[in-house]
């Protein structure tokens, strides 16, 4: 297995209380050869200086100032500045496992690919952990890899838990101005390949905030994960049009998703009925659907029982999942 240079590329905004778990597991990697770029997308809460400490501490560390553009727009700003033939994504919030580029290293090069992924866990504030681990590793199809990410099988769009080769984004950044930017982009990734390396290892680890933008009340940005998920579904389709069922299984997803961030807004009728008619169009299909999530399937059956019944049990499934 040869040494190439490896770049860990860090987007920071207002994150001084995670960078230092963050970085103690970066700066512990028993895979070496790092260029670590941190991207300081204009902090206002002291995270910039916290980047620039870390200069002194290991000669790896780059650190970019920049205004702020969003986390988009941060990402691609540390893609452009990447030393290295390989790519990884961290978010400052979360934290790896020592061996985690080593391990992505080492699948991709086993099977000569361009990408690979790992699996990872969630822990969340009250410290429950869901680990998604499984064993073992292996060269997967995209169409394959594409269809598994679309049932949430497993596989997932996450930019996180990754590793590519610098010229897969040669023609992809990330959306700017847009939440759940990953949505728009993994994808494309992968559809530049014939074939991307899976491990099954759980190597990272992602951190669920309850007061994380995603994780937030809804606000009308929280549309993006449909722009995001009928822009994957338009160019999947045209890739692979056998994906169909997958595809809409997704965008259903999207709305079911989009729809409990709204339960308790105000002021979004008119967003919540435009999904739930897209719902309601094609809730038989995914129902029928024997790939299709049980949960997914549970939410489907619970609408039909009507609105404010789907309302209440959401609200119950998640005081329940979440610890709140």
């Amino acid at each position: 297995m040869s040494n190439p240079l490896i770049s860990v590329i860090m987007p920071v905004y207002n994150i001084r209380d995670y960078l230092p778990d963050c970085m103690r597991s970066v700066l512990a990697q028993t895979y070496q050869n790092l260029d670590i770029i941190l991207v300081d997308d204009g902090s206002t809460d002291g995270s910039g200086s916290l980047c620039d400490s870390y200069i002194d501490k290991d000669p790896r560390v780059r650190v970019c100032h920049k205004t702020n553009g969003g986390l988009s727009d941060a990402r691609n700003y540390g893609i452009e500045r990447a030393l290295g033939e390989y790519i990884t994504l961290i978010d400052p919030d979360d934290s790896v496992d020592p061996d985690y580029v080593e391990y992505l290293y080492r699948v991709l090069d086993k099977y000569g690919a361009k990408m690979s992924i790992c699996t990872h866990r969630v822990r969340f504030d009250n410290g429950r952990v869901t680990d998604f681990a499984g064993e073992g590793d292996i060269l997967m199809d995209t169409r394959t890899c594409l269809e598994r990410m679309l049932y949430h099988d497993v596989i997932d769009t996450s930019a996180w838990a990754k590793l590519y080769h610098k010229s897969l984004f040669d023609k992809v950044r990330f959306p700017l101005g847009n939440i759940f930017e990953d949505i728009g982009t993994t994808y494309a990734l992968m559809l530049q390949m014939e074939s991307i390396a899976v491990g099954f290892e759980s190597k990272y680890t992602y951190y669920f905030h309850n007061n994380s933008i995603v994780n937030s009340s809804f606000s009308v940005r929280k549309l993006d994960m449909l722009k995001m998920t009928d822009r994957m579904a338009r160019d999947v389709l045209a890739a692979y049009p056998d994906l169909r069922s997958a595809v809409l299984r997704r965008r259903v997803y999207a709305r079911l998703s989009t729809l409990n961030q709204m339960i308790d807004a105000e002021n979004a009728d008119a967003y919540r009925e435009r999904i739930l008619a897209f719902i309601r169009r094609h809730a038989g299909e995914v129902l029928r659907d024997p790939r299709a999530p049980k949960r997914d399937k549970a939410a489907l059956l619970l609408l039909r029982r009507g609105y404010p019944a789907y309302c209440r049990s959401w609200k119950l499934y998640r005081r329940i999942s979440k610890g709140f």
